[in-house]
């Protein structure tokens, strides 16, 4: 039975590789391992290219997850016992007990938190001894008296409440009795049917009979008359006296307001400064339909479970979804050069020099001996054609020719014909906030020295509408500039049909790098670099040599 999930997710600000490489990895994984779920996730916002390939397809686009650190409904939460706000302290207690557990979360019918009751709200109210009026004040339900003294009831309503009058034990005389009981009272006695008849005169409203005494039928009938509830009970005076405030129910003695609880859904995290803060024992938690679930203590941080993950097109940390760190890394494949990403552990890491994740994968199907879907067929060649700009990059290989033909077979399309379709549909940035285009696929990178630059690229078959795109992000890069340690951006604005890609940038020395890297000066501070498509195989390269060149002439 697959129980345990696994997430197959690519890089932050996902392309179409990324995300139809998850979706494909995830299929083989599901028709090749029984012992677990794989499910592919993405850790950004899909652009419109991808989102034309999922709808052309058929496809559903990855959940997003955004954060894959450790969250509540990773650890191993106690489940709550079925503990309702009118069971009385004894159950509670007993159940406690049972259970091995400290706080009782006390929920209505519909799994709702009203309360919780610790051991030690429980041990509070056995020690104070010197209320008479705590059943009362409390609204005890006769039966839950019966309950707890092992009792019966043999006279009067059970399900009735006590709610007037103080608790006391009747050992004097029958003249002393009427000095200090009163009205609505509830007395312990013995077996003296006189002193049983005076308390029913004194008009009580319950008498207790311990030892198992059998009470009178005379006594009965007084007491029917007067609406007097009789219960008998195998204990001595003095037990009774003992036990009977563990009648009183939960409610009276549980917390209602500013309970500290967590949600399923909270970052571990974020919960460990509250716990140490409270310092309770046991915290209730809460699902994302506002249901009790259960308790969680700071000793289940011992064994949590790490969320599993399998990586694909990338293995930088920066690029990957946040707290990586936090995750266990099952597998990594990749068509990139090595990054950042350490393993606590050996993994399966495949990585081959090829142009896109898709051409890995088609290979994978194959040795798997995987029938490939049409539709998954259709999402692998559309993420070759985008990731290779329809074989024009020189990150292109025969290997992903192949590839892409094969799947195009499969998928039923015409490859010049879908791909100037699903370009089309991804230029189409008019509509698009500068932020949106510029964080669309954008990739953060550290060089020589420590310097952190960003890179974003945007691919389009219309020269007019790229110009008009880099107008409008200029000013906006100054902005971004600083922001997450990043001290130079640049963004490649890159012309399918023309092969060739316009370089804007912002940042100290950012213009000084970008003349070492292309070897060329820039006009209108911008870099026109004829041939250069690719971030990855062109650009990327060039710029880490000068950024080392500029941190060496430093030294």
């Amino acid at each position: 039975m697959k129980n345990q999930k696994v997430f197959v997710m690519g890089h932050k600000n996902p392309d179409t590789d990324s995300i139809c490489s998850a979706i494909a990895y995830a299929d083989i994984k599901n028709r090749t391992t029984q012992t677990k779920r794989y499910i592919p996730r993405r850790a950004g916002q899909i652009n419109e290219e991808t989102q034309y390939v999922l709808n052309r397809f058929g496809v559903q686009p990855p959940a997003y997850l955004g954060n894959i650190g450790t969250q509540v409904k990773d650890m191993d939460i106690r489940p709550k016992p079925d503990a309702d706000r009118t069971m009385s302290l004894k159950n509670a207690w007993d159940m406690m007990q049972n259970k091995g557990i400290v706080t009782l979360p006390i929920c209505n019918s519909d799994d709702e938190l009203e309360g919780i009751v610790t051991i030690g709200d429980i041990a509070d109210i056995y020690m104070d001894t010197k209320d008479s009026y705590l059943l009362a004040n409390a609204r005890t339900q006769y039966n839950k008296i019966k309950d707890t003294l092992d009792g019966e009831i043999v006279e009067g309503n059970g399900h009735g409440y006590f709610t007037k009058g103080k608790i006391l034990i009747g050992t004097a005389d029958p003249e002393m009795m009427k000095k200090y009981i009163e009205e609505n009272d509830m007395v312990i006695l013995g077996n003296r049917e006189e002193d049983q008849l005076k308390a029913i005169e004194m008009n009580v409203s319950c008498i207790i009979v311990g030892m198992n005494i059998q009470v009178s039928e005379k006594v009965i009938q007084k007491a029917h008359e007067r609406q007097i509830v009789i219960i008998t009970s195998p204990y001595d005076t003095y037990t009774i006296a003992r036990m009977i405030n563990q009648s009183i129910p939960v409610n009276y003695v549980m917390k209602k307001d500013n309970l500290v609880t967590f949600s399923t859904e909270d970052f571990t995290d974020d919960i460990q400064d509250v716990m140490i803060k409270h310092r309770h024992r046991a915290f209730p938690v809460i699902n994302k339909r506002g249901k009790c679930v259960g308790t969680i203590s700071r000793r289940n941080f011992l064994d949590m479970h790490k969320k599993q993950v399998i990586l694909v097109d990338h293995n930088e940390k920066d690029q990957a979804v946040d707290n990586i760190e936090k995750a266990e890394i099952l597998e990594i494949i990749d068509h990139h050069k090595l990054g950042s990403l350490e393993t606590m552990k050996p993994i399966n890491f495949r990585n081959e020099p090829v142009g896109c994740t898709a051409t890995i994968l088609y290979r994978i199907y194959d040795e798997q001996r995987l029938e490939i879907p049409p539709k998954i067929a259709g999402l692998l060649c559309a993420a070759i054609i985008s990731d290779t700009l329809m074989f024009r990059s020189p990150t292109c290989t025969q290997q992903d020719k192949i590839a892409a033909s094969a799947l195009a077979l499969i998928a039923d399309i015409k490859i010049e014909e879908f791909a100037r379709e699903m370009f089309k549909a991804g230029s189409n940035l008019k509509d698009k906030a500068p932020e949106e285009i510029f964080y669309q696929d954008y990739k953060k990178f550290i060089a020589e020295g420590n310097v952190a630059f960003g890179v974003g690229q945007i691919s389009s078959m219309d020269e007019e509408e790229l110009q008009e795109i880099k107008a409008r992000l200029k000013p906006f890069m100054v902005s971004e500039c600083g922001r997450h340690g990043i001290s130079r951006v640049y963004f490649m604005l890159t012309n399918i049909m023309d092969e060739s890609s316009d370089v804007i940038y912002y940042g100290e020395g950012s213009e000084e790098m970008g003349k070492i890297a292309f070897q060329q000066e820039p006009e209108d501070e911008c870099f026109h670099l004829k041939g250069v498509v690719s971030r990855k195989k062109q650009m990327i390269p060039a710029m880490m040599e000068a950024a080392q060149v500029m941190a060496n002439d430093f030294n």
